[in-house]
Formats: C-alpha cells, sequence, structure tokens
C-alpha cells in the first residue's frame, strides 16, 4: 500500500505489462494502483491480516511479535526509499530473513546466536541474488523513468547480474557452513543436498543471467529461486531421516 501511487505512475507510463512471466504476476498486482481495491478497502484488508499475524506471533513468543512489527516498519522504510538510494534494497533481504529468525524463536525462547546468525545470512544472500535484484532487473526499464533508486538502475545489467551472482555463490556456501557448524544434528546427505539444490535452484538460473542479461533471463531466476527454500526443507527432512 505504501507505495501505490508509484504504482499508479508506472502504469500510466506504461510499465507492469501483462506479459510478465515472473511467479507474483499469477494473481491480480497492485490492485490499489490498478483501481480494484480503495486504499480505504486496502487498509481495511491489510488490517485484517496484520493483526490476527501479530496475535499469532505474541502467543508464540512476544519476541515474534517484535520481529514481526520491526519487519512491518523496514518494509515502509523500504518503499519510502525507492527514489533515494539503491542500499534500499538490503532492507528487503532484513524483511524476508525475519521469517526464518522469528520461526527460530517460535521453537526456542534462548537460540543459539550461532544458529540465527548463520541462518540469517543464508536467507539473506538467497533473497538479494534469488528475489529482490532479479525483480528489480527485470524493472530497471521502467524503473529508471520513474526515477527509482535500485541495484540495477546503479550497477547495470552487467554489475547487477555480478552482484546477483556472488550473492548466490554466498547462500550456497552458508547452506554449507551451516551445516559444518552442526556436525552430528544432519546427516551427509544435507550438504549433497544442499549442494543440488543451490546448483539447480539458484547457480544454474544466475549464470543464465550474468551471459543473456535480459529480463526473461531475470523472471527464470527469480521463479526458480522462489522453491529453493521449500527445496531447502526437503533436503533437511531427509537429512533427519537418512
Amino acid at each position: 500500500m505504501t507505495d501505490h501511487r508509484v504504482d499508479r505512475e508506472k502504469g500510466r507510463q506504461g510499465g507492469d505489462p501483462p506479459t510478465r512471466r515472473d511467479l507474483d504476476s499469477v494473481f491480480v498486482e497492485h490492485p490499489l494502483a490498478r483501481g480494484l481495491l480503495t486504499f480505504r478497502e486496502g487498509l481495511l484488508w491489510s488490517i485484517a491480516w496484520a493483526v490476527p499475524a501479530a496475535v499469532g506471533a505474541y502467543l508464540l513468543n512476544p519476541v515474534c511479535a517484535v520481529i514481526f512489527l520491526l519487519a512491518c516498519l523496514l518494509e515502509y522504510v523500504y518503499c519510502r526509499l525507492l527514489r533515494v538510494t539503491f542500499l534500499r534494497g538490503f532492507l528487503s533481504g532484513w524483511v524476508k530473513t525475519s521469517g526464518p529468525v522469528a520461526a527460530v524463536f517460535a521453537v526456542d525462547p534462548a537460540p543459539d546466536l550461532k544458529l540465527l546468525s548463520l541462518l540469517f545470512f543464508w536467507f539473506f544472500f538467497w533473497e538479494i541474488g534469488g528475489q529482490n535484484v532479479p525483480n528489480d532487473f527485470a524493472d530497471a526499464e521502467e524503473d529508471r523513468r520513474i526515477g527509482a533508486q535500485t541495484i540495477p538502475v546503479r550497477f547495470g545489467p552487467g554489475g547487477s547480474s555480478r552482484i546477483i551472482l556472488l550473492a548466490l555463490v554466498l547462500a550456497v556456501l552458508m547452506s554449507l557452513v551451516f551445516y559444518l557448524a552442526f556436525p552430528g544434528r544432519m546427516s551427509p546427505v544435507f550438504p549433497a543436498g544442499a549442494l543440488l539444490s543451490g546448483a539447480y535452484f539458484l547457480l544454474a538460473p544466475a549464470a543464465r543471467l550474468y551471459g543473456e542479461r535480459n529480463s526473461p533471463a531475470a523472471f527464470a531466476l527469480f521463479n526458480r529461486a522462489s522453491y529453493y527454500p521449500l527445496a531447502m526443507v526437503g533436503v533437511t527432512a531427509v537429512s533427519w531421516v537418512f
């Protein structure tokens, strides 16, 4: 809701075409900007989801509720910095990582700080390289028209594709460090599965984007990387069994 005016401006300038091929476009995007919802309806919709989410988070652990509220604040700041600095992209990493971190506190009131740190950076690099920057990469032209400051606008196709590849290499490495930091908790199936999942869902499409440097390759990376967390849940479950 915070950036619905920007979304409307993009629409007036011919942005957000109906031929988008990322997972975000499966459902209607930007309903306020498209006039499908009024601002009041959008606000009520957001509150209707936010209140039970906050209450549920508090019941799990008050720390989870604090994390939820901080994530909402960071998302607001992220939207407000659209025309200010490309560094806003890093806030997206913090917001996306808040979910896994809150999940840890939901089951362990006093988690291992080493675990939290590794989990944070693992998801942080996945979000930057597999979600935020590829999404902005595909929108670079319309972002440039409205004066938005994103990593692809600032560094161009070459620089942003290198940032993506570096971030995803770090994400895969973090999954291996995660395993090495907790010996005995998971079988050797985990690092093997982590490497295979990282190669298929992250590194292969990132390498394609690095070579082609176009929107279809960015959409392909975004879509495949979206399944990486689910794949790692499967790898973790299998490593507990075998």
